[in-house]
């Protein structure tokens, strides 16, 4: 059975719906009231009445209505739907109400630290029961590319004496000009594009342009700074994940992904990050703050899994320079510890240039069988997980055992996978769906904006979204239909712990991808994506023994979303009308949508408003 055949669709087509329950809040609490004090006979007959009311203006309105009687329409209609909706028991509950001020930043699983170790720890999404609100002076982040180097200071928590003061290498490169922080690719004492040039050399290469060629794709950066380097390489098209601990000011996380830069918080401290084994191409730690060398080289271990075979782990630090005579004892002993755990995981040192070095994971499974020593050893199958969610870091050495060993200088452009009939029929699907989808995301699909005969709406800009979460990710074709339509966007790729694990595609296709359980809220700071995206999520895990309430999960995308950001969700009917009914909480613009030629699902697209703080 092909794809089309599993998923039941049909056609990629979008109508609008004649009319859409739109946000009654007034109306809403005075019938709620009304009807609390009406008999029970009256309440059975009215709700009888409007019932057979509403198929009949339903039915009605399915016609070419009159322009000037449509608001009205939509609104009576839209208050009989509420009516209905209480004969049904889903009768709206109250807006939530806003957060205190101090939670404006607020990461529900990170926000704690033992001093020494940033440790996740789980919290529930329903926990959050209140709406977070921007800064005061919050304002609508630049578009890309010109939001790359330039951000607004109000938007992260950020103080102007910490920009100043900024002391790791590609945190140097920051400028304070009033209201603005304005990124540099160099500094009197570093540049990123000679800093990148200098790895190049150091892997063979003439310029880190050749690197693509080389068959690198995606790179992790380990306390990436504010996301220099990262940015420096994805104009060589190279895709960089950073990586950090949450941190309540000067976010290294929250400043890379306001510049439109991929990442999340994570740490190395005790658990194994939820990425497939052998996923990334280079790993990079610039004056990381890592300790590479404690419990028995366990977070190098931890590398070794991410890496690909004949993969390569940039490590730029003072210690590893030879050279000064002024090198303190621990210091050379740290040196000589990571040195030894990289031989003994078949790593091979590079020729070394300053302070950065460079060594090569082994391409081949028979390196280990010859070393000199036999720790740490191999994992066993039972151990070897794909996709670990949030394990207890492994003392072994992790995908050795995975179908997935495949060096980076002999990858194929495409993966054996990507080849398949499935696919293919999958790309198509998605390439028709991101056009169609783009033509709705305009704040005029909320109104009654009447077209003349043969007028189009113009398409929304290429470039007026730049960070997207695709809640449900499955093979990627969200992410590569964007770039193949030209929008200048990255995708966060996240299949769900509780969805089959196709996470590795993903990272074998070059997107980049994380494994979540959308029951926990996702590793990042509010307001760090513009859209978000989930196909089938809710029947996913609301259709049988729902885990955890709709309401919690609508919370942590309302988290998370930008003011004025978008929600895309395409559903089971069922469930898009129940989610409809949550929009109302959450102040959202909210619309439903058929889809030509598929009777079963329908689109809920909403748009996050941009409510205001008051300046106290």
């Amino acid at each position: 059975m092909d794809y089309l055949q599993k998923t039941g669709v049909i056609e990629n087509g979008f109508v609008s719906e004649t009319f859409s329950p739109g946000p009654i809040r007034s109306r809403h609490k005075l019938i709620v009231s009304l009807l609390r004090c009406t008999s029970i006979v009256l309440v059975v007959l009215t709700l009888t009445g409007s019932f057979w009311w509403t198929l009949s203006v339903t039915s009605i309105s399915s016609r070419k209505p009159f322009r000037g009687y449509r608001r009205l329409q939509e609104q009576l209609v839209s208050e009989l739907f509420e009516i209905g909706d209480l004969s049904l028991g889903l009768s709206r509950s109250r807006e939530l109400e806003f957060c205190s001020e101090e939670l404006e930043n607020h990461v529900p699983s990170f926000n704690v630290s033992d001093g020494k170790e940033y440790n996740r720890h789980f919290e529930h999404i329903t926990k959050q029961n209140c709406l977070l609100l921007p800064p005061v002076n919050y304002r609508i982040p630049l578009r890309w590319p010109t939001g790359k180097d330039v951000i607004w200071l109000s938007n992260v928590k950020i103080t102007a004496q910490e920009v100043l003061s900024s002391g790791s290498l590609t945190k140097r490169m920051m400028m304070l000009d009033e209201d603005q922080v304005s990124f540099r690719s160099m500094s009197n004492t570093f540049d990123v594009e000679d800093y990148s040039h200098q790895i190049a050399e150091i892997i063979g290469l003439r310029n880190v342009s050749y690197l693509a060629e080389k068959g690198v794709r995606t790179i992790l950066d380990i306390e990436c700074g504010y996301g220099s380097f990262g940015a420096h390489l994805y104009s060589h098209q190279l895709l960089t994940m950073c990586l950090a601990n949450c941190e309540a000011s000067g976010s290294q996380v929250q400043i890379t992904l306001e510049r439109g830069l991929p990442a999340m918080i994570g740490s190395f401290a005790t658990k194994q990050l939820p990425f497939p084994s052998l996923s990334f191409d280079i790993i990079h730690c610039a004056r990381c703050k890592v300790q590479w060398e404690k419990k028995d080289g366990i977070y190098l271990v931890e590398a070794d899994r991410l890496l690909r075979p004949g993969g390569y782990f940039v490590w730029t630090d003072p210690i590893t320079n030879s050279q000064r005579s002024h090198r303190k004892k621990d210091g050379r002993k740290k040196w000589n510890a990571v040195r030894l755990i990289a031989e003994n995981l078949c790593w091979v040192m590079l020729p070394q240039q300053d302070e950065t070095v460079v060594w090569r994971k082994t391409s081949r499974k028979s390196c280990y069988a010859a070393r000199k020593t036999a720790s740490p050893a191999l994992c066993s199958k039972k151990r070897d997980f794909e996709t670990p969610y949030y394990r207890n870091l492994q003392p072994c050495i992790g995908g050795s055992n995975s179908r997935r060993w495949d060096p980076v200088e002999n990858r194929r452009k495409l993966p054996a996978a990507e080849r398949s009939e499935e696919l293919a029929v999958d790309r198509v699907y998605w390439r028709n769906t991101v056009t169609n989808y783009w033509s709705l995301l305009s704040p005029l699909i909320f109104s009654d904006h009447p077209k003349r005969p043969g007028e189009e709406e113009p398409s929304p800009p290429f470039n007026m979204m730049r960070n997207v979460m695709d809640m449900n990710a499955r093979f990627g074709g969200f992410n590569e239909a964007l770039l193949q339509t030209g929008k200048s966007v990255w995708v966060m790729n996240a299949i769900p712990a509780k969805a089959p694990n196709t996470l590795p595609l993903i990272l074998d296709r070059g997107f980049l991808g994380i494994l979540h359980d959308w029951c926990e809220p996702f590793p990042t700071y509010p307001r760090t994506y513009d859209l978000v995206h989930a196909q089938g999520l809710l029947s996913l895990e609301y259709a049988e023994k729902p885990r955890c309430k709709m309401t919690g999960l609508f919370a942590e995308i309302d988290r998370i979303l930008r003011p004025e950001g978008w929600v895309i969700l395409k559903d089971a009917i069922s469930v898009i009308e129940i989610a409809r009914s949550e929009t109302t909480r959450f102040r959202w613009e909210a619309r439903i949508v058929e889809i030509e030629g598929n009777s079963d699902e329908r689109l809920l697209i909403c748009q996050k408003p941009f409510l205001k703080q008051q300046s106290s």
